[in-house]
């Protein structure tokens, strides 16, 4: 259960926005995999309203993924179902892996706009290293009071989200990666980016979620929430799929 203070720097109002990602979209024919050989699970790419996606785009299950960074119970599904799905499932070309943001907080929104600062075909890089990191930025969180924690909802976004930037200690996270507080200050004030993200949060309150992590297969929304849950739906689903073949 999360202290007095955490719900404190937790508590946003969702962002309001018009139509993102379609999780219903039919089926698509499955692609042969891994007759060519590809290295499925080096294959990302930015979907239209700002998700990414990696591994066959003709996988014949397709997995997505809406999550909160500040999500302790996401934190924990990435570290049981990562080395699964990129080791096994995905290079094979049997599944893809699609993260969309469920945004909670100004923390969470923050976050984002940072993983998608820089090569997009590294979101991944920065999207594991922020979830294996969750429990040491998010103790700085819980250390700070409210005065502390006021600018971080009071004024204009992209100032906010750079007051949050520098008290989390994201800045040295990213020039770790080569990128300098110049250009981290620009990709939090990128205006595009900000709306796919709003994109990605319309298609979640569409949907009805209500927790983090949530999860589709195909576009049905899964009951699970955690790897075990998902795990079970994706064997089930690729069992599914190999039916009647030789």
């Amino acid at each position: 259960m999360r202290s007095p203070r955490m719900k404190t720097a937790l508590r946003f109002t969702a962002l309001a926005a018009c139509a993102a990602l379609s999780v219903a979209a039919a089926p698509r024919k499955p692609a042969a995999t891994g007759s060519s050989g590809a290295n499925w699970a080096g294959q990302v790419v930015a979907t239209d309203d700002g998700s990414h996606r990696f591994g066959n785009p003709d996988a014949p299950v397709r997995l997505i993924e809406y999550v909160s960074y500040t999500c302790p119970h996401c934190a924990h599904y990435h570290k049981e179902s990562d080395p699964v799905l990129r080791l096994t499932l995905v290079p094979k070309g049997q599944v893809s892996v699609t993260v969309t943001n469920f945004l909670r907080n100004p923390i969470d929104l923050t976050v984002a706009m940072l993983t998608n600062c820089g090569d997009p075909k590294r979101f991944f890089v920065r999207n594991n290293a922020f979830f294996a990191t969750q429990e040491t930025w998010l103790a700085k969180v819980e250390s700070m009071n409210r005065e502390q924690q006021a600018r971080w909802y009071q004024g204009e976004l992209t100032p906010r989200m750079r007051a949050i930037a520098s008290d989390l200690g994201f800045y040295a996270k990213m020039e770790s990666w080569g990128i300098g507080r110049a250009q981290t200050d620009a990709c939090l004030a990128d205006k595009p980016m900000l709306d796919k993200l709003r994109k990605q949060q319309s298609e979640v309150e569409a949907l009805g979620l209500q927790g983090t992590p949530s999860f589709s297969i195909n576009g049905e929304m899964l009951e699970a929430h955690d790897w075990a849950g998902v795990s079970k739906a994706l064997t089930a689903k690729l069992a599914e799929q190999r039916a009647g073949n030789i």
